[in-house]
């Protein structure tokens, strides 16, 4: 027996079709994104079949998804009992329709300068009418039809994402790093701040041998009206930062705080700029990454 079968929760399939040229494997893209194993451009008679090898290999009801278009040929007619057989597993079957207009269609593969695969010896146009009418009675089948005729790249996997992430796999993870500049400046740095300008807690021989995780060294650090200010307005200045990025897709960004070592100052200040984050309901990290160097 399978591990689908065994499994007490229904298995998740997503099946994406739709016209050339309107998107398709960028959605699919963004499901592999999201943790999702999918496969592209099979028959629909093996989607079953396929799907119960991968719940064997995780030994867990996976997230599965196949992209199924026309060119499966005579096969491809035999999609809607395909989806009322795995209705009827008690499996869970979503149809995801994708769908542009003639014109942006046209515009897209004569920017790609590709043929359509439906065309023969007519022109593009012919070829996506002539997939149109092979895909009207999936239109009605489907639970979700997107016209991406006015979705860029981005937006349309944004889209996906909302449709089918969790909320946590929709939410920007932002990395709050503190480095040492005498090591080199972070390379996966979305943002790099300086605060060599504190006061430097290293000539002070109490403090010297602590961390700026330890108290007395966050305290003196902190403790700089500098200082201060300067978390008060990278707070102020990276909220709008972190909106933009939602809006436009990214998911994971990284701040880069540096001082001299790695040690003192940048550590006391990411700690207390991720504290501030997570406080605007930011899902925040915090890594230092040079810690423990010297």
């Amino acid at each position: 027996m399978s591990a689908a079968a065994t499994s007490t929760e229904p298995g998740e399939i997503i099946i994406i079709t739709g016209l050339a040229g309107a998107g398709r494997e960028t959605a699919a893209h963004a499901l592999e994104d999201l943790g999702w194993y999918v496969v592209y451009n099979i028959a629909p008679q093996l989607i079953r079949t396929l799907y119960d090898l991968q719940a064997q290999a995780e030994g867990a009801t996976p997230r599965f998804a196949v992209v199924v278009d026309a060119r499966s040929g005579a096969l491809f007619s035999e999609l809607s009992d395909v989806v009322q057989e795995l209705r009827e597993a008690e499996l869970r079957p979503r149809l995801v329709l994708l769908d542009a207009d003639e014109s942006t269609l046209v515009r897209r593969f004569d920017s790609v300068r590709r043929p359509h695969p439906l065309q023969r010896d007519e022109g593009v146009l012919e070829g996506i009418r002539r997939e149109r009418e092979l895909m009207a009675p999936y239109r009605r089948l489907a639970d979700i039809v997107i016209d991406t005729s006015a979705l860029n790249v981005h937006q349309l996997t944004m889209k996906m994402r909302t449709l089918f992430g969790t909320a946590q796999e929709q939410e920007l993870s932002v990395t709050v790093m503190s480095f040492g500049f005498k090591y080199g400046v972070p390379l996966e740095a979305d943002h790099v701040s300086d605060v060599r300008f504190i006061p430097n807690p290293y000539w002070v021989p109490e403090l010297r041998p602590l961390r700026g995780t330890d108290e007395a060294v966050a305290s003196a650090v902190l403790g700089d009206p500098n200082a201060q200010e300067f978390v008060a307005r990278y707070v102020e200045m990276i909220l709008p930062v972190l909106r933009g990025y939602r809006q436009e897709n990214k998911h994971f960004t990284t701040l880069a705080i540096g001082c001299t070592g790695g040690k003192h100052r940048s550590v006391a200040v990411a700690e207390r700029i991720g504290e501030e984050l997570r406080r605007t309901g930011a899902p925040v990290r915090i890594r230092h990454r040079d810690l423990g160097r010297e």
